[in-house]
């Protein structure tokens, strides 16, 4: 059996693919990057693909053939540079069920959340939900599984923050502490999608997913912090009002295609905290927060992946600002800037090399600010700052003994953005 899974390369698509193969099905998957994918996951055929641009039926025609079974495990949380949430789980699921009967699709696994509650009317919830009543009225065989919040050994979005939340020093400040939040494992989400395949839930099925016991926010980050292997902590309640400023520039930077955790769709889906309506059918396994924890005990890369992920934003926007400011203040004294080529070649050669090299450093620090160019941003700053080093030790060397260090300080920031190109991935 063929089957075709929709975020293949992501957090629950990954786990759900890798039961589906050990179950023995032929898996496709769709990504952005194939070629990479390909690297990681070489069981599956994968196909190049974007959401975003396939709202229309056509669209699918060539990605459906062969296919018996479709899954999507896509997503994402809220608007912004790289994400465009009414596209991709709305108009391009309902294109996809259009085109799926003709198609030959059996069976059609929708991997979504609860609709209700708090955050039900933003485009993060409302697009799952109308995908989910088109797909009920579709006349197709169809299963959607709603788990909570999926906990594994990987980690995305609110999972990460859970992690990074956990590693605080001295105390754990927390929004919405006393929030309830209810887990489930990756794996048994993706014992759920091999037994919607398998028929074991008959089609028509709408089912949520979660573990019997329930948390506080509070008590599953302490959970956490133990599976680091971190000493207990007290925790900080932070009042919602003091978060905002975060949120807000979370906001921002998912305009500029980051996907921050933090964003004001997260927060108030966590204000009511994360649990379900229903308890999860008899007969699907469902793992315990601790259990899942346990099973899939922790490294020092872990530790490392909490500290630095919130260090993540701050180490991207200081090299923005080191680049800005680089390249804006000898702007402001042209002339003073432009004395060390003096030497080298005539006054107006030398303002126009300064007035270049200024424009050059400015472009690169506002390019980073862009998820969508900032690899290639980076790179140019590591370029550009060895070129700086080569071309100022041959031309002028005495100006590594300067007392203002123009060249000595370069070092750090070759070093920072080399910290920021290795935490840049996202998934």
């Amino acid at each position: 059996m063929n089957i075709l899974i929709l975020g293949a390369t992501g957090f629950i698509g990954s786990a759900i693919a890798a039961r589906l193969l050990a179950d023995g099905y032929a898996v496709t998957g769709l990504a952005r990057n194939p070629d990479r994918a390909r690297v990681r996951q070489p069981a599956i055929r994968w196909i190049l693909a974007d959401l975003e641009k396939m709202t229309n039926v056509a669209d699918w025609a060539s990605v459906l053939e062969g296919q018996h079974v479709v899954v999507n495990s896509a997503g994402a949380l809220q608007d912004g540079l790289s994400d465009n949430l009414a596209a991709t789980q709305q108009r391009a699921m309902i294109a996809l069920q259009q085109a799926a009967k003709p198609a030959g699709v059996t069976l059609i696994v929708q991997i979504s959340a609860r609709t209700d509650g708090a955050g039900s009317d933003l485009p993060f919830l409302a697009t799952k939900r109308a995908a989910d009543m088109a797909l009920a009225a579709s006349g197709l065989p169809y299963v959607i599984v709603r788990p909570s919040l999926v906990l594994g050994r990987n980690a995305h979005g609110g999972t990460a923050l859970l992690r990074a939340l956990s590693s605080f020093p001295l105390a754990l400040p927390l929004i919405h502490a006393d929030s309830p939040v209810e887990t489930v494992a990756a794996e048994d989400v993706a014992a759920a999608v091999s037994a919607a395949i398998s028929g074991t839930l008959p089609s028509g099925s709408d089912i949520e997913l979660a573990a019997e016991e329930r948390h506080t926010l509070a008590d599953l980050v302490r959970l956490h912090r133990a599976w680091l292997g971190l000493p207990d902590a007290p925790v900080l309640s932070v009042p919602p009002a003091l978060a905002r400023p975060v949120t807000w520039l979370a906001d921002i930077a998912g305009h500029l295609g980051w996907r921050s955790p933090l964003r004001s769709t997260a927060m108030t889906v966590m204000s009511e905290g994360v649990s379900m309506n229903r308890r999860t059918p008899s007969g699907l396994p469902a793992l315990s927060a601790a259990a899942t924890l346990a099973a899939n005990p922790s490294g020092v890369q872990d530790l490392w992946f909490a500290r630095l992920y919130l260090l993540k934003a701050p180490i991207i926007a200081g090299l923005s600002l080191f680049w800005l400011l680089s390249g804006l203040i000898p702007l402001l004294a042209p002339s003073q800037a432009s004395a060390h080529f003096l030497p080298l070649m005539p006054l107006s050669a030398a303002m126009a090399l300064t007035m270049t090299t200024c424009l050059i450093d400015m472009a690169l620090g506002a390019a980073v600010l862009f998820r969508p160019f900032a690899r290639r941003a980076i790179i140019g700053m590591l370029a550009v700052s060895l070129v700086y080093l080569l071309g100022g030790t041959v031309l002028k060397p005495a100006l590594w003994l300067d007392p203002l260090g123009p060249l000595v300080k370069v070092l750090p920031s070759l070093l920072l953005a080399l910290a920021a190109l290795a935490i840049l991935d996202e998934r």
